[in-house]
């Protein structure tokens, strides 16, 4: 049964000359955190964990318990094993996440409750804090900068070889559990069962030691590793009608599992085929990099650094006091002007109101992002135009309120640089699509509830 909160327990008050300091940042943190409407939407998501969560049942981990050992994981990036033990460990990490000296929830549970928190609640959640952010002052809305990044997933850098060494390795080890759960009760041979993961291993590894050599060296390899890979498909579609047809029930996770990889497995196939044997550039919209998070996009934006990289392009708009207004997790690679009109309708719905300056770089140009802008009010508008520029338009960006938007602008990158530093946004360590994006949002919550604590702390 779920349960809202431990009773409070203030035994400590009773010693005398012991106190617990709580830091004032924390302090403010913990204040806000004790609003309703942000309690109760967490509350709501983690009632579906069950038909009979909020009725039946032994009492479960409490909700404000959840909540705020959530925020401490995020505000500091740790872990859940060491959120636990810092929890744990410090009396006034007890106080804050009301656990008081009741037992403190393992890893394990604070993973699952946390699990059940959707994308779209934090969402409302970051939109709860902003709301307070404004009732309180701490900022208005007069100065908006919007930028994009990239979150990357967690995976290992994608190659044929690899990405088929992994198809095999997951339907060979799907292959040995369906032998152990069919046993005697099937007519397949043993070759049908057999995992050849070693082989597709070893083959993926001399083609790594190759790789440096002409393609033509490596197809050799490469045909005996695509035909391991056809090899585990067939023995897996085989099983899994055994399965289905002798061991629905006993195997059912199995057969959801084989369901999913072999499609995997399959693509995989197609795409090596295609660009190792066909010699074709298979577009990126059709190419799969990882056969553990196919939500993955590929995405180029022509950095120095990094010319490739794999996860999700995640749209920024902060405005003045260092909170993140809004965030969200792009589709594909789509250019930057596009998100130019979406940020300032959303940022009228959250202010009631334009904002005085708006800011971006100069990928978001164009004429009609700067006419859409003036037609709802915004009176400074700073989009640097690309290329080459008319007399007037130099002009134009030579006056002191552009230079000082374009400054002011610039702290936009390390607004970004303190979110994946201190945040984890630099590479999400969740699971998933859903799990991508609960990391981007309690990663934006984090900031913004470390901006409210600044602020509400002077």
């Amino acid at each position: 049964m779920l349960i809202d909160k431990h009773e409070a327990d203030n035994i400590l008050n009773r010693i005398p000359g012991l106190t617990i300091k709580m830091n004032p940042e924390l302090a403010a943190i913990d204040h806000v955190l004790d609003d309703d409407e942000l309690f109760c939407m967490i509350r709501n998501d983690l009632s579906q964990r069950y038909p009979k969560t909020l009725t039946a049942g032994r009492k479960s981990t409490p909700v404000e318990v959840v909540l705020r050992m959530l925020a401490i994981k995020h505000l500091y990036d740790l872990s859940y094993e060491q959120t636990v033990l810092q929890v744990a460990d410090s009396l006034v990490l007890r106080q804050f996440c009301r656990v008081y000296f009741e037992a403190v929830p393992d890893q394990s549970t604070v993973c699952r409750w946390a699990n059940l928190i959707q994308p779209q609640t934090l969402q409302a959640f970051n939109q709860r804090i902003m709301t307070l952010a404004i009732d309180s002052k701490l900022t208005h809305g007069r100065q908006l900068r919007m930028d994009g990044t990239v979150v990357e997933t967690t995976i290992h850098h994608p190659t044929d070889s690899r990405l088929l060494a992994d198809s095999v390795r997951v339907l060979g080890r799907s292959l040995t559990r369906a032998k152990a759960l069919l046993g005697s009760g099937t007519d397949l041979s043993k070759e049908m069962f057999r995992n050849r993961q070693r082989s597709a291993k070893r083959t993926a590894r001399q083609i790594a030691k190759l790789s440096r050599c002409g393609r033509e060296q490596l197809k050799p390899h490469y045909r005996r590793l695509v035909q391991t890979t056809k090899e585990t498909i067939r023995q897996a579609e085989r099983v899994l009608t055994d399965l289905q047809n002798q061991a629905a029930d006993a195997g059912q996770k199995l057969i959801e599992s084989m369901h999913t990889f072999l499609p995997r497995a399959q693509q995989v196939l197609d795409q090596t085929v295609r660009r190792v044997f066909c010699g074709e550039n298979v577009p990126p919209a059709e190419k799969l990099v990882s056969i553990f998070e196919p939500h993955t996009d590929i995405i180029r934006r022509g950095k120095p650094n990094k010319d490739t990289e794999f996860g999700h392009k995640v749209w920024l708009g902060e405005v003045e006091g260092g909170f993140i207004a809004q965030y969200e997790v792009l589709d594909g690679n789509p250019n930057d002007d596009s998100q130019w009109q979406p940020t300032l309708d959303k940022h009228m719905q959250l202010f009631s109101r334009p904002p005085r300056q708006a800011s971006a770089d100069r990928g978001v140009h164009s004429a009609d992002n700067e006419t859409y802008a003036t037609q709802l009010g915004v009176k400074r508008i700073i989009l640097p135009k690309p290329g080459r520029k008319s007399e007037t338009r130099r002009q134009h960006e030579r006056q002191r309120w552009f230079w000082r938007g374009r400054r002011f602008h610039a702290g936009v990158e390390g607004r970004i640089s303190v979110i994946k530093r201190k945040y984890g946004l630099d590479r999400c360590r969740n699971r998933g699509q859903d799990g991508f994006e609960r990391w981007v949002g309690w990663g934006v919550i984090a900031n913004n509830l470390t901006a409210m604590g600044k602020g509400l702390s002077l």
